[in-house]
């Protein structure tokens, strides 16, 4: 009778441990594939880069985490098709790029069903962390932080820069620092993504060092936090 209770009170054990094992997301088995081997995922469109040559570079998003869509095969008639919130199935290769996890060589088609837009993750705190890199790509949220001094070609310190070192001219990607904590980080305007007539653009470009903002982007990496930011407000 002692072997039975035993027996009985393992198996429950064994199904109590099932039941709480998380289980494996469609984000969590992209995540956990090869670099360089074949994916498909089901996501949604958030947001996406001008149209150019069949091809356009797409940040996406599940309800689980965030994909990075890049340079993905597609006519300018389904371009104008990818608003938020479509859901598209694609098919490409994993690959990394100076720390941007991506998919390439890819195509998509569309599914018919739901839609999904991500609220913005509030990354404010995971700023200069080992965590924060888990939210690679997603909609984010950067909360009182201060801008800080770049330095242009000249020398001198200023609020923002066209191009990484200043080269730019009005047009280009926009560079700018923040920082909080004490420590500094590099954020950018993407010109693909939100060019010069933009209302972020316009933002940056009045911005002033010491200026304290709010600004929401994806979370793009390149050699470490990149984001590409898309709203910038001053408190």
């Amino acid at each position: 009778m002692k072997k039975v209770v035993a027996l009985v009170a393992a198996f429950a054990m064994v199904l109590s441990m099932v039941a709480c094992t998380p289980k494996e997301t469609a984000h969590d088995k992209y995540v956990n594939a090869e670099l360089n081997s074949a994916v498909t995922v089901e996501c949604y469109v958030q947001d996406h880069q001008s149209w150019w040559d069949n091809k356009i570079t797409v940040y996406a998003a599940d309800k689980d985490g965030a994909y990075f869509l890049y340079n993905m095969a597609c006519s300018e008639d389904d371009a104008a098709k990818l608003v938020p919130g479509t859901k598209i199935k694609v098919t490409g290769t994993k690959s990394e790029w100076s720390g941007e996890v991506e998919i390439v060589d890819a195509t998509f088609e569309f599914v018919k069903g739901d839609s999904y837009i991500a609220k913005a993750f509030d990354a404010t705190s995971l700023l200069g962390t080992d965590d924060l890199v888990k939210h690679q790509n997603e909609f984010v949220a950067f909360k009182g932080i201060t801008v800080a001094a770049s330095k242009n070609a000249d020398g001198n310190e200023v609020a923002f820069l066209y191009n990484w070192d200043g080269s730019g001219t009005p047009g280009s990607d926009l560079y700018f620092n923040v920082s909080i904590g004490g420590k500094t980080f590099q954020f950018m305007v993407e010109s693909y993504l939100r060019g010069a007539d933009t209302d972020v653009y316009k933002a940056i470009e009045g911005l002033k060092v010491g200026d304290v903002i709010d600004c929401e982007g994806f979370l793009y990496w390149y050699e470490g936090a990149n984001p590409h930011i898309i709203s910038v407000t001053v408190k």
